[in-house]
Formats: structure tokens, C-alpha cells, sequence
């Protein structure tokens, strides 16, 4: 299995990429932003995307987008490929796209926000913490790509300051001023899971009477 920085050579996968994460999204019933191969495309092109590959066959990505003229950096689209599920590879694919936005952005904050347990703690053993989403870009760019999620409507209800999603902020200031970290409990995170699902499904049924 190969984890590499992404190059030119690797476009003719964007499709599939695409094509995977959608599926994933279907399958599992949670809200995950469409892209399209185009922009994955670019984010080839620019070198801020690392691919896994068994062979010549595509087994997971992740890339890097930059907002607040770079003082924000996510690490989105992570997937892993059906056939490769069950053997760590996303976290793999994780820690090489964290290494690879430190290495290019060495001064940013790196961000993201998640549904997905199992994403929550692979960001956590990383450094990430739970924050608000006041705390993270306020770049319109960046929500405007949650439009195409289908927990949009919950974002703008709120005002954007709350979703389905967790915020999840890595600080490289605070981190090297704070050398200790918690350790992680992944019953926090299904609990704040289970309670922000509560809350909103609640506010539904109350808003379909």
C-alpha cells in the first residue's frame, strides 16, 4: 500500500474518488458535502491532496483546502474505499495529510468538522479539540460548500453556529504552550452526538405540527 502526495498522474482517479465518497454518504445516511471531480481535480493539480493506492488501484484520499488567506486549513474528503475498510488506512491517510498541512502551512489552524465517530478520535489522537464553529474560518466560501449537504437547512436555522456536525480545531500555539493533552473518551462524543441529533430531530417533529 502506497500513501503519496498526489501529482498529475493520479487525476484520472478523481471520478472515483467522487463517485466513493457519494456512495459512503448514501449508504451511511449522513450529511456529506458533494464535490465533483473538477475540483478534486485541482486540488491534484496544486499538490494538496494524498492519495493511497494498492497497485494501480484507488484505496483512499484526503486533501487540504485553505481559507482566511490561509490562517485556516482543513484536511476534507476522507475516504476510504470499501474494499480497503477495516485495516487503519484512514487513519493513515490522516496523519499524512496533517503532516503534509503542517509541513506547507506551518502557522495555520488546522479545522474540520465531522458526523463521523471514528473521524473524531483519528483527529483527537492528532491534537484536534472539540471547539465551537465560532471558533473556526468565517470564510463564506467554506460554508457554502456544506449547501450541498442535506443537514444544510439544520446550519441555517441556526444562524450557521451549530449542525449535526462536531468542530474540531488543531492550534499549532496553543498546542506548543500546551504540551498535555485529555485523554481521549469516546463516550463524550457519542454523547454530544446523540444529544445535537435529539435536539434537532425534536425541532423537526415541532416544526411539522
Amino acid at each position: 500500500m502506497q500513501i503519496l502526495i498526489a501529482n498529475d498522474t493520479h487525476i484520472p482517479y478523481a471520478q472515483t474518488i467522487c463517485d466513493t465518497i457519494d456512495e459512503s454518504a448514501r449508504q451511511r445516511g449522513t450529511g456529506i458535502a458533494k464535490r465533483t471531480p473538477e475540483y478534486i481535480t485541482t486540488k491534484i493539480q496544486n499538490g494538496n491532496a494524498v492519495i493511497a493506492l494498492e497497485g494501480n488501484e484507488f484505496a483512499g484520499f484526503c486533501y487540504i483546502e485553505t481559507w482566511g488567506h490561509g490562517k485556516f486549513v482543513a484536511n476534507s474528503g476522507l475516504i476510504v474505499h470499501p474494499d480497503f475498510r477495516g485495516q487503519g488506512l484512514a487513519t493513515k491517510i490522516k496523519n499524512k495529510v496533517f503532516e503534509h498541512s503542517r509541513t506547507k502551512f506551518p502557522d495555520a489552524k488546522i479545522f474540520g468538522i465531522t458526523t463521523g465517530l471514528a473521524v473524531m478520535k483519528i483527529n483527537y489522537d492528532l491534537g484536534y479539540e472539540p471547539v465551537t464553529f465560532s471558533e473556526l474560518t468565517d470564510d463564506p466560501s467554506f460554508w457554502n460548500g456544506c449547501k450541498t449537504c442535506k443537514n444544510f437547512d439544520i446550519l441555517t436555522r441556526n444562524e450557521g453556529k451549530m449542525c449535526l456536525c462536531t468542530g474540531m480545531l488543531y492550534d499549532p500555539v496553543e498546542k506548543e504552550q500546551k504540551k498535555q493533552k485529555h485523554k481521549y473518551d469516546s463516550k463524550v462524543f457519542t454523547r454530544l452526538k446523540s444529544i445535537k441529533q435529539t435536539l434537532f430531530l425534536k425541532k423537526e417533529k415541532d416544526n411539522k405540527k
